[in-house]
């Protein structure tokens, strides 16, 4: 495995993930019309189609 190439595409996919991720909690929270003082609680869920990789992430973002 080129370790080089495999991490350019693993930061490539990441970033993705990230600005996208971020992006859609934003536009959800100013369309549902959330704010002040609560916390939406998060999962996210990572999977690789074919293989047993399962990571499950949970957090709150404050909304204050």
């Amino acid at each position: 495995m080129d370790e080089d190439r495999f991490n350019m595409s693993l930061r490539r996919f990441l970033k993705e993930v990230g600005v996208t991720s971020q992006q859609a909690i934003e536009s959800f929270v100013r369309e549902s019309g959330l704010h002040g003082d609560g916390k939406l609680k998060m999962k996210m869920v990572l999977t690789a189609e074919g293989t047993a990789l399962r990571h499950v992430i949970e957090g709150e973002i404050d909304l204050g």
